[in-house]
């Protein structure tokens, strides 16, 4: 095939799931696994070019056309709000953004200062506490979000859990859910019309295997 179509695959906790995903409908390389650190491949059948990107960059691969496809968390998409069709709800890579604080913080006295919330999804949490109707300053770090409360530089955290393991183990209880997230497939625009047929099959074959 002259003109595969191009899929960004996420690295990080999805990884694995979309390369197995992709061995299922026959878009596999015997290189491409969860450990390499080659990030371009051609499928074996040759009908798809399948690149490994970071998973904050997939949607931006896709909106602005060097991806067709791209799998991605729907916290990304949250967050993001790329210009991008999302048709598939692929199920797996399950995990919740939530709001965290130190335990015991809650008894806080009313008049406390504007709250500092550390994240590094500051529109979705600014969009949460719009809702809300409470004044925040949002403070964006890229990792480490725990242990901002920790150190005094945030009152509360806005993160991605998977168990909550890694709250409990900094002495952080969770305030509530403002999202669950899981795998998402998402189609550039344009391709969706210059190669309507091979996205379409690849949409297909996904949604037979995912049960939709």
């Amino acid at each position: 095939m002259s003109d595969p179509v191009t899929i960004a695959l996420p690295k990080g906790r999805l990884l694995d799931g979309t390369i197995a995903l992709c061995a299922k409908i026959g878009l596999s390389h015997p290189d491409l696994t969860p450990q390499t650190r080659q990030l371009s491949f051609r499928s074996s059948d040759a009908s798809a070019q399948l690149v490994i990107v970071r998973d904050v960059d997939v949607s931006t691969f896709v909106e602005y056309g060097a991806a067709d496809i791209g799998i991605v968390g729907k916290d990304r998409l949250l967050e993001q709000r790329p210009q991008v069709y999302e048709p598939l709800d692929l199920g797996f890579g399950l995990c919740r953004i939530v709001l965290a604080e130190p335990g015991g913080a809650r008894t806080r006295p009313v008049g406390w200062r504007t709250r500092r919330v550390a994240t590094k999804y500051p529109n979705v949490t600014e969009r949460y506490f719009l809702r809300k109707g409470l004044p925040v300053e949002i403070i964006k770090l890229s990792g480490t979000i725990e242990l901002a409360p920790l150190v005094g530089l945030a009152d509360q955290i806005v993160d991605i859990v998977d168990t909550g393991a890694t709250l409990r183990a900094h002495h952080l209880v969770e305030v509530e859910e403002l999202v669950r997230s899981t795998a998402r497939v998402i189609v550039n625009r344009a391709s969706m019309k210059t190669k309507y047929q091979h996205v379409r099959r690849i949409l297909q074959q996904l949604t037979d295997q995912v049960g939709g």
